[in-house]
């Protein structure tokens, strides 16, 4: 009994250490390159993007990283779909987050 309540308590302390570390502030990097939003360059992008309100933006993705569109307005709602490094698209949607 004692052997089975160790080995739980040794199991639940290492799941929650790798959470903890998957989940630690700071973790997460800028993608690198230019992402143009209607032909505004943001270098190094990080974070949400407000695209336009009456017309669909134009996204060219010159980075490292995926750019994901979303439906609402500060990345909420949900993935209308992904702009892959390299990739030039119109946006269809309010936002986009990327990493």
């Amino acid at each position: 009994m004692r052997v089975t309540r160790h080995a739980v308590k040794v199991v639940g302390a290492c799941a929650a250490a790798a959470v903890l570390a998957l989940a630690a502030p700071g973790t997460a990097q800028a993608a690198q390159g230019v992402l143009f939003i209607d032909r505004a360059p943001h270098q190094d992008p990080s974070g949400c993007f407000p695209l336009g309100d009456f017309a669909p933006s134009e996204v060219a993705n010159l980075t490292d990283g995926v750019a994901w569109v979303w439906s609402g307005p500060n990345c909420d709602g949900r993935v209308t779909h992904a702009i892959l490094p390299g990739q030039v698209m119109i946006g269809r949607g309010m936002s986009l987050f990327i990493e």
